[in-house]
Protein backbone atom coordinates (compact mmCIF):
# COMPACT_ATOMS: atom_id res chain seq x y z
CA UNK A 1 0.00 0.00 0.00
CA UNK A 2 1.37 3.16 -0.59
CA UNK A 3 0.36 6.89 0.07
CA UNK A 4 1.14 9.54 -2.95
CA UNK A 5 0.55 13.14 -2.11
CA UNK A 6 -1.80 15.13 -4.17
CA UNK A 7 -2.07 18.78 -4.76
CA UNK A 8 -4.50 19.97 -2.93
CA UNK A 9 -7.39 22.31 -5.21
CA UNK A 10 -7.97 26.33 -5.08
CA UNK A 11 -10.73 25.60 -3.09
CA UNK A 12 -9.54 23.39 -0.66
CA UNK A 13 -6.55 26.06 0.02
CA UNK A 14 -8.84 29.10 0.41
CA UNK A 15 -11.37 27.11 2.53
CA UNK A 16 -7.79 26.16 5.13
CA UNK A 17 -6.63 30.03 4.80
CA UNK A 18 -9.97 30.86 5.97
CA UNK A 19 -10.67 28.51 9.01
CA UNK A 20 -6.94 29.25 10.25
CA UNK A 21 -7.65 32.77 9.73
CA UNK A 22 -11.19 32.27 11.78
CA UNK A 23 -8.94 30.85 14.42
CA UNK A 24 -6.86 33.11 15.22
CA UNK A 25 -9.57 35.55 15.30
CA UNK A 26 -11.38 33.50 17.67
CA UNK A 27 -8.58 33.31 20.16
CA UNK A 28 -8.38 37.48 20.12
CA UNK A 29 -9.89 37.97 23.63
CA UNK A 30 -11.15 41.31 22.66
CA UNK A 31 -12.90 40.03 20.07
CA UNK A 32 -14.88 37.72 23.03
CA UNK A 33 -15.84 41.13 25.25
CA UNK A 34 -17.08 42.58 22.27
CA UNK A 35 -19.35 39.85 21.58
CA UNK A 36 -20.91 40.09 24.74
CA UNK A 37 -21.32 43.81 24.88
CA UNK A 38 -23.08 43.02 21.52
CA UNK A 39 -25.50 40.70 22.96
CA UNK A 40 -26.11 42.13 25.71
CA UNK A 41 -27.11 45.20 23.29
CA UNK A 42 -29.25 43.02 21.25
CA UNK A 43 -31.00 41.88 24.42
CA UNK A 44 -31.36 45.60 25.58
CA UNK A 45 -32.80 46.56 22.04
CA UNK A 46 -35.35 43.35 21.90
CA UNK A 47 -36.64 43.78 25.35
CA UNK A 48 -37.56 47.19 24.60
CA UNK A 49 -38.66 47.23 21.09
CA UNK A 50 -41.81 46.29 19.52
CA UNK A 51 -41.27 42.42 19.83
CA UNK A 52 -40.14 42.82 23.43
CA UNK A 53 -43.78 40.23 24.33
CA UNK A 54 -41.45 37.26 22.35
CA UNK A 55 -38.32 38.00 24.20
CA UNK A 56 -40.26 37.40 27.30
CA UNK A 57 -42.16 34.61 25.59
CA UNK A 58 -38.89 33.03 24.33
CA UNK A 59 -37.03 32.41 27.78
CA UNK A 60 -40.07 30.86 29.34
CA UNK A 61 -40.70 28.20 26.74
CA UNK A 62 -40.74 24.69 28.67
CA UNK A 63 -37.79 22.38 27.66
CA UNK A 64 -38.56 18.80 28.30
CA UNK A 65 -35.65 15.79 28.82
CA UNK A 66 -36.94 12.51 29.82
CA UNK A 67 -36.17 8.76 29.64
CA UNK A 68 -38.94 6.14 30.06
CA UNK A 69 -41.25 7.51 32.54
CA UNK A 70 -38.75 10.26 34.28
CA UNK A 71 -39.33 13.69 32.73
CA UNK A 72 -37.42 16.80 33.58
CA UNK A 73 -39.42 20.16 32.24
CA UNK A 74 -37.79 23.58 33.02
CA UNK A 75 -37.89 27.19 31.33
CA UNK A 76 -35.49 27.73 28.61
CA UNK A 77 -34.24 30.27 30.91
CA UNK A 78 -33.16 27.84 33.63
CA UNK A 79 -31.69 25.34 31.37
CA UNK A 80 -29.60 28.38 30.32
CA UNK A 81 -28.79 29.79 33.93
CA UNK A 82 -28.62 26.43 35.92
CA UNK A 83 -27.41 24.17 32.74
CA UNK A 84 -25.54 25.98 30.34
CA UNK A 85 -23.94 27.85 32.97
CA UNK A 86 -22.25 25.33 34.51
CA UNK A 87 -19.78 25.06 31.79
CA UNK A 88 -19.04 28.12 32.43
CA UNK A 89 -18.32 27.39 35.96
CA UNK A 90 -16.65 24.35 34.83
CA UNK A 91 -13.88 26.50 33.32
CA UNK A 92 -13.81 29.28 35.84
CA UNK A 93 -13.10 26.00 38.71
CA UNK A 94 -9.97 25.42 35.90
CA UNK A 95 -9.05 28.24 35.63
CA UNK A 96 -8.69 28.49 39.79
CA UNK A 97 -6.99 24.92 39.79
CA UNK A 98 -4.14 25.70 37.56
CA UNK A 99 -3.66 29.48 39.07
CA UNK A 100 -3.29 27.04 42.33
CA UNK A 101 -1.20 24.99 40.74
CA UNK A 102 1.61 27.16 38.89
CA UNK A 103 0.05 30.56 38.97
CA UNK A 104 -0.45 33.64 41.18
CA UNK A 105 -2.12 31.17 43.40
CA UNK A 106 0.87 28.94 43.63
CA UNK A 107 2.75 30.60 46.12
CA UNK A 108 1.62 32.42 49.13
CA UNK A 109 3.99 35.57 48.83
CA UNK A 110 3.36 36.21 45.55
CA UNK A 111 -0.47 35.50 45.96
CA UNK A 112 -1.01 38.33 48.60
CA UNK A 113 -1.32 41.30 46.93
CA UNK A 114 -3.46 39.87 44.29
CA UNK A 115 -5.87 38.48 46.99
CA UNK A 116 -5.64 41.53 48.35
CA UNK A 117 -6.62 43.48 45.98
CA UNK A 118 -9.57 41.66 45.27
CA UNK A 119 -10.73 41.81 48.79
CA UNK A 120 -10.56 45.19 48.96
CA UNK A 121 -12.43 45.28 45.53
CA UNK A 122 -14.88 43.01 47.27
CA UNK A 123 -15.15 45.06 50.52
CA UNK A 124 -15.74 48.53 49.35
CA UNK A 125 -18.27 48.06 46.61
CA UNK A 126 -20.48 45.97 49.00
CA UNK A 127 -20.22 49.08 51.67
CA UNK A 128 -21.22 51.19 49.20
CA UNK A 129 -24.15 49.49 48.11
CA UNK A 130 -24.97 48.63 51.49
CA UNK A 131 -25.14 52.84 52.19
CA UNK A 132 -27.23 53.18 49.45
CA UNK A 133 -29.88 50.04 49.95
CA UNK A 134 -29.77 49.57 53.84
CA UNK A 135 -32.74 48.62 54.53
CA UNK A 136 -35.80 46.27 53.79
CA UNK A 137 -34.25 43.41 50.78
CA UNK A 138 -32.63 45.87 49.19
CA UNK A 139 -29.54 45.02 51.20
CA UNK A 140 -29.88 41.34 49.61
CA UNK A 141 -28.07 42.60 46.53
CA UNK A 142 -24.95 43.48 48.46
CA UNK A 143 -22.97 41.13 46.17
CA UNK A 144 -23.72 42.01 42.90
CA UNK A 145 -21.33 44.99 42.32
CA UNK A 146 -18.54 42.48 44.05
CA UNK A 147 -17.50 40.21 40.90
CA UNK A 148 -15.48 41.10 38.00
CA UNK A 149 -15.94 39.54 34.37
CA UNK A 150 -12.66 38.41 33.15
CA UNK A 151 -14.05 38.02 29.48
CA UNK A 152 -14.82 41.77 29.40
CA UNK A 153 -12.46 43.15 31.88
CA UNK A 154 -9.44 41.51 29.69
CA UNK A 155 -11.05 42.33 26.28
CA UNK A 156 -11.12 45.62 27.33
CA UNK A 157 -7.41 45.73 27.87
CA UNK A 158 -6.45 43.74 24.42
CA UNK A 159 -8.04 46.69 23.05
CA UNK A 160 -5.22 48.77 24.57
CA UNK A 161 -2.58 46.64 22.69
CA UNK A 162 0.69 45.19 23.15
CA UNK A 163 1.96 48.98 24.69
CA UNK A 164 0.33 47.64 27.80
CA UNK A 165 2.74 46.18 30.39
CA UNK A 166 2.51 41.81 30.48
CA UNK A 167 2.22 42.16 34.48
CA UNK A 168 -0.54 44.30 34.30
CA UNK A 169 -2.35 41.93 32.68
CA UNK A 170 -1.41 38.93 34.68
CA UNK A 171 -2.19 41.16 37.92
CA UNK A 172 -5.81 41.56 36.16
CA UNK A 173 -5.92 37.99 35.49
CA UNK A 174 -5.36 36.67 39.12
CA UNK A 175 -7.07 39.76 40.63
CA UNK A 176 -10.16 38.66 38.61
CA UNK A 177 -9.70 34.82 39.13
CA UNK A 178 -9.55 35.50 42.77
CA UNK A 179 -12.47 38.14 42.53
CA UNK A 180 -14.71 34.24 41.03
CA UNK A 181 -13.28 32.29 43.73
CA UNK A 182 -15.35 35.04 46.18
CA UNK A 183 -18.19 34.82 44.60
CA UNK A 184 -18.65 31.40 44.54
CA UNK A 185 -18.31 31.37 48.24
CA UNK A 186 -20.79 33.70 48.56
CA UNK A 187 -22.84 32.08 45.86
CA UNK A 188 -22.83 28.67 48.19
CA UNK A 189 -23.25 30.41 51.74
CA UNK A 190 -25.05 33.49 51.15
CA UNK A 191 -27.58 32.42 48.15
CA UNK A 192 -27.94 29.17 48.23
CA UNK A 193 -31.48 27.85 50.11
CA UNK A 194 -32.32 25.52 53.00
CA UNK A 195 -29.98 22.76 51.95
CA UNK A 196 -31.78 19.27 51.45
CA UNK A 197 -28.73 16.87 52.83
CA UNK A 198 -30.09 14.10 50.42
CA UNK A 199 -28.55 16.07 47.58
CA UNK A 200 -24.63 15.74 48.87
CA UNK A 201 -25.07 11.71 49.25
CA UNK A 202 -25.94 12.19 45.22
CA UNK A 203 -23.07 14.62 44.55
CA UNK A 204 -20.70 12.29 46.88
CA UNK A 205 -21.83 9.52 44.68
CA UNK A 206 -20.71 11.74 41.41
CA UNK A 207 -17.82 13.14 42.50
CA UNK A 208 -16.64 9.14 43.93
CA UNK A 209 -17.06 8.17 40.52
CA UNK A 210 -15.49 11.22 39.24
CA UNK A 211 -12.09 9.90 41.26
CA UNK A 212 -12.55 6.55 40.81
CA UNK A 213 -12.07 6.96 37.25
CA UNK A 214 -9.16 9.24 37.40
CA UNK A 215 -7.52 6.69 39.85
CA UNK A 216 -8.17 4.19 36.95
CA UNK A 217 -6.65 6.46 34.21
CA UNK A 218 -9.75 7.30 31.75
CA UNK A 219 -7.99 10.34 30.54
CA UNK A 220 -10.83 11.00 28.16
CA UNK A 221 -12.74 14.11 28.79
CA UNK A 222 -16.31 12.41 27.50
CA UNK A 223 -16.64 9.69 30.37
CA UNK A 224 -16.87 12.26 32.80
CA UNK A 225 -20.14 13.65 31.50
CA UNK A 226 -22.40 10.88 33.15
CA UNK A 227 -20.58 11.46 36.92
CA UNK A 228 -20.84 15.25 35.79
CA UNK A 229 -24.69 15.28 35.29
CA UNK A 230 -24.80 13.64 38.76
CA UNK A 231 -23.40 16.04 40.64
CA UNK A 232 -25.15 18.44 39.01
CA UNK A 233 -28.32 17.25 39.88
CA UNK A 234 -27.24 16.46 43.27
CA UNK A 235 -26.09 20.56 44.02
CA UNK A 236 -29.83 21.18 42.34
CA UNK A 237 -31.29 18.36 45.47
CA UNK A 238 -29.96 20.35 48.09
CA UNK A 239 -30.83 23.53 47.23
CA UNK A 240 -27.32 24.99 46.67
CA UNK A 241 -26.81 27.07 42.55
CA UNK A 242 -26.40 23.90 40.82
CA UNK A 243 -23.34 25.53 38.66
CA UNK A 244 -21.66 24.61 41.84
CA UNK A 245 -21.27 21.53 40.64
CA UNK A 246 -18.82 23.09 37.44
CA UNK A 247 -16.84 24.79 40.06
CA UNK A 248 -16.00 21.62 42.08
CA UNK A 249 -15.42 19.28 38.73
CA UNK A 250 -13.01 22.18 37.77
CA UNK A 251 -11.21 22.04 40.79
CA UNK A 252 -10.66 18.53 40.77
CA UNK A 253 -9.45 18.42 36.76
CA UNK A 254 -5.63 17.03 37.16
CA UNK A 255 -3.20 19.08 36.96
CA UNK A 256 -0.87 16.03 35.37
CA UNK A 257 -1.32 13.47 32.09
CA UNK A 258 -2.76 10.16 32.96
CA UNK A 259 0.02 8.00 34.40
CA UNK A 260 2.11 5.71 31.81
CA UNK A 261 5.21 3.37 31.37
CA UNK A 262 5.96 6.01 28.45
CA UNK A 263 5.48 9.47 28.07
CA UNK A 264 3.60 10.34 25.43
CA UNK A 265 6.43 12.15 23.00
CA UNK A 266 7.65 8.41 23.06
CA UNK A 267 4.27 7.04 21.95
CA UNK A 268 3.90 9.78 19.52
CA UNK A 269 7.41 8.99 17.99
CA UNK A 270 7.20 5.07 18.26
CA UNK A 271 3.82 5.35 16.53
CA UNK A 272 4.82 7.82 14.16
CA UNK A 273 7.50 5.89 13.01
CA UNK A 274 5.68 2.94 12.78
CA UNK A 275 3.28 4.30 10.55
CA UNK A 276 5.65 5.95 8.31
CA UNK A 277 7.00 2.63 7.81
CA UNK A 278 3.96 0.37 6.86
CA UNK A 279 2.69 3.19 4.66
CA UNK A 280 5.40 5.42 2.59
CA UNK A 281 7.64 2.45 2.64
CA UNK A 282 4.87 0.61 0.81
CA UNK A 283 5.53 -2.36 3.50
CA UNK A 284 2.75 -4.70 2.34
CA UNK A 285 0.33 -5.56 4.36
CA UNK A 286 -3.72 -5.22 6.22
CA UNK A 287 -4.83 -1.50 6.19
CA UNK A 288 -6.05 -2.77 9.55
CA UNK A 289 -2.63 -3.08 10.68
CA UNK A 290 -2.65 0.79 10.84
CA UNK A 291 -5.49 1.03 13.75
CA UNK A 292 -3.16 0.58 16.48
CA UNK A 293 0.12 2.88 15.52
CA UNK A 294 -3.45 5.43 15.25
CA UNK A 295 -5.20 4.76 18.42
CA UNK A 296 -1.44 5.36 20.05
CA UNK A 297 -1.36 8.44 18.16
CA UNK A 298 -4.98 9.69 19.12
CA UNK A 299 -4.00 8.83 22.67
CA UNK A 300 -0.49 10.81 22.77
CA UNK A 301 -1.58 13.94 21.42
CA UNK A 302 -4.45 14.09 23.90
CA UNK A 303 -2.06 13.32 26.75
CA UNK A 304 0.92 15.75 25.78
CA UNK A 305 -1.07 18.31 27.61
CA UNK A 306 -2.45 17.89 31.22
CA UNK A 307 -6.37 17.79 31.49
CA UNK A 308 -6.57 20.69 33.15
CA UNK A 309 -5.08 22.58 30.05
CA UNK A 310 -6.73 20.51 27.23
CA UNK A 311 -10.03 20.87 28.12
CA UNK A 312 -10.35 24.71 29.23
CA UNK A 313 -9.02 24.96 25.93
CA UNK A 314 -11.47 23.02 23.96
CA UNK A 315 -14.07 24.57 26.25
CA UNK A 316 -12.99 28.53 26.17
CA UNK A 317 -14.39 29.25 22.41
CA UNK A 318 -16.93 27.54 23.25
CA UNK A 319 -18.03 29.54 26.34
CA UNK A 320 -16.61 32.95 25.22
CA UNK A 321 -18.41 32.34 21.81
CA UNK A 322 -21.56 30.61 22.98
CA UNK A 323 -22.30 30.30 26.74
CA UNK A 324 -21.85 33.83 27.96
CA UNK A 325 -23.37 35.60 24.86
CA UNK A 326 -26.54 33.14 24.76
CA UNK A 327 -26.47 33.87 28.79
CA UNK A 328 -26.28 37.75 28.21
CA UNK A 329 -29.03 37.72 25.45
CA UNK A 330 -31.26 35.94 28.06
CA UNK A 331 -30.91 38.13 30.96
CA UNK A 332 -29.57 41.55 29.74
CA UNK A 333 -32.74 42.50 28.25
CA UNK A 334 -34.32 44.83 30.77
CA UNK A 335 -37.27 46.30 29.77
CA UNK A 336 -36.54 50.19 30.64
CA UNK A 337 -40.42 51.20 30.56
CA UNK A 338 -41.08 48.19 33.17
CA UNK A 339 -38.76 49.37 35.79
CA UNK A 340 -40.64 51.98 38.22
CA UNK A 341 -37.78 54.23 39.50
CA UNK A 342 -40.09 55.99 41.53
CA UNK A 343 -41.35 52.99 43.71
CA UNK A 344 -39.99 50.34 45.62
CA UNK A 345 -35.88 51.34 46.46
CA UNK A 346 -35.20 50.35 42.69
CA UNK A 347 -33.53 54.23 41.98
CA UNK A 348 -31.53 53.10 45.04
CA UNK A 349 -30.62 50.04 43.96
CA UNK A 350 -29.46 51.27 40.46
CA UNK A 351 -27.61 53.91 42.07
CA UNK A 352 -25.96 51.72 44.44
CA UNK A 353 -25.05 49.15 42.21
CA UNK A 354 -23.70 51.78 39.22
CA UNK A 355 -21.50 53.71 41.92
CA UNK A 356 -20.34 50.44 43.90
CA UNK A 357 -18.87 49.37 40.25
CA UNK A 358 -17.55 52.46 39.20
CA UNK A 359 -16.33 53.90 42.13
CA UNK A 360 -16.09 51.11 44.83
CA UNK A 361 -13.81 48.83 42.81
CA UNK A 362 -11.35 51.19 41.96
CA UNK A 363 -11.00 52.20 45.38
CA UNK A 364 -11.38 49.32 46.90
CA UNK A 365 -8.33 47.35 44.44
CA UNK A 366 -5.89 50.36 44.42
CA UNK A 367 -6.61 51.09 48.38
CA UNK A 368 -5.84 47.43 49.20
CA UNK A 369 -3.03 47.45 47.21
CA UNK A 370 -1.48 50.88 48.57
CA UNK A 371 -2.11 49.56 51.90
CA UNK A 372 -0.04 46.44 51.19
CA UNK A 373 2.99 48.55 49.76
CA UNK A 374 2.51 51.01 52.31
CA UNK A 375 2.80 48.35 55.32
CA UNK A 376 5.83 46.64 53.22
CA UNK A 377 4.41 43.11 52.96
CA UNK A 378 4.36 43.40 49.50
CA UNK A 379 5.89 45.14 46.32
CA UNK A 380 4.23 46.00 42.88
CA UNK A 381 5.18 43.07 40.14
CA UNK A 382 8.53 44.34 37.91
CA UNK A 383 6.59 46.64 35.55
CA UNK A 384 3.36 47.54 37.30
CA UNK A 385 3.27 51.51 38.28
CA UNK A 386 0.33 52.91 40.25
CA UNK A 387 -0.59 54.08 37.25
CA UNK A 388 -1.35 50.42 36.08
CA UNK A 389 -2.86 49.47 39.21
CA UNK A 390 -5.43 52.37 38.79
CA UNK A 391 -6.15 50.85 35.72
CA UNK A 392 -6.28 47.33 36.89
CA UNK A 393 -8.70 49.00 39.49
CA UNK A 394 -11.27 50.69 36.63
CA UNK A 395 -11.06 47.40 34.51
CA UNK A 396 -12.36 45.19 37.84
CA UNK A 397 -15.73 47.61 38.06
CA UNK A 398 -16.69 45.61 34.43
CA UNK A 399 -18.96 43.13 36.77
CA UNK A 400 -20.92 42.03 33.99
CA UNK A 401 -21.81 38.34 33.67
CA UNK A 402 -20.93 36.85 37.32
CA UNK A 403 -23.22 40.59 38.55
CA UNK A 404 -26.40 39.66 36.61
CA UNK A 405 -25.67 36.07 37.72
CA UNK A 406 -25.76 37.27 41.28
CA UNK A 407 -28.24 39.90 40.99
CA UNK A 408 -31.09 37.04 40.23
CA UNK A 409 -30.49 34.83 43.17
CA UNK A 410 -30.60 38.06 45.23
CA UNK A 411 -34.04 39.35 43.60
CA UNK A 412 -37.18 38.07 43.02
CA UNK A 413 -39.02 41.40 42.70
CA UNK A 414 -38.90 41.90 39.22
CA UNK A 415 -38.53 45.98 39.40
CA UNK A 416 -35.62 45.61 42.31
CA UNK A 417 -34.28 43.02 39.64
CA UNK A 418 -34.78 45.03 36.38
CA UNK A 419 -33.18 48.25 38.43
CA UNK A 420 -29.97 45.66 39.68
CA UNK A 421 -29.48 44.59 36.23
CA UNK A 422 -29.76 48.11 34.88
CA UNK A 423 -27.30 49.00 37.76
CA UNK A 424 -24.94 46.71 36.26
CA UNK A 425 -25.21 47.13 32.78
CA UNK A 426 -24.48 51.06 32.90
CA UNK A 427 -21.85 50.81 35.49
CA UNK A 428 -20.26 48.01 33.81
CA UNK A 429 -20.12 50.38 30.41
CA UNK A 430 -19.00 53.39 32.31
CA UNK A 431 -16.18 51.07 34.01
CA UNK A 432 -14.80 49.81 30.52
CA UNK A 433 -14.93 53.40 28.79
CA UNK A 434 -13.37 55.81 31.95
CA UNK A 435 -10.84 51.90 31.87
CA UNK A 436 -9.82 52.94 28.12
CA UNK A 437 -9.81 56.78 28.63
CA UNK A 438 -7.03 56.17 31.24
CA UNK A 439 -5.40 53.38 29.54
CA UNK A 440 -4.44 55.34 26.58
CA UNK A 441 -3.25 57.96 28.43
CA UNK A 442 -1.36 55.15 30.07
CA UNK A 443 0.22 54.17 27.31
CA UNK A 444 0.69 57.03 25.52
CA UNK A 445 2.96 58.08 28.19
CA UNK A 446 4.48 54.49 28.73
CA UNK A 447 5.56 55.07 25.40
CA UNK A 448 7.76 58.24 25.54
Amino acid sequence: MSASPRTPSRAQVLTDRALATLERFLHIEAVSGIVLLLAAAAALFWANSAWSSGYDALWHTPISFGIGGWTASQSLHFWINDGLMTIFFLVVGMEIRREIHEGALSNLRQAVLPIGAALGGVAVPALIYLAFNGEGIRHHGWAVPTATDIAFAVGVLALLGRGIPGNVRIFLLALAIIDDVIAVLIIALFYSGGLNYLGFAVVGVGLLAVLTMQRMGLGSAWAYVAPGALVWTGFLITGAHPTLAGVVLGLLTPVFSTPARQSPMEVLTRAADELRHRVFDNTPGDPGQLAQPLRELRYAQREVLPPVVRVQMALHPWVAYGVMPIFALANAGVGLGSIDLGAGGAPWVLAGVAVALVVGKPVGVVGATWLLVKLGGCRLPPGVSWRGVVLIGLLAGVGFTMSIFIAMLAFSDPALLGAAKLGVLTGSVAAALLGLAWGWRYTRRLAR
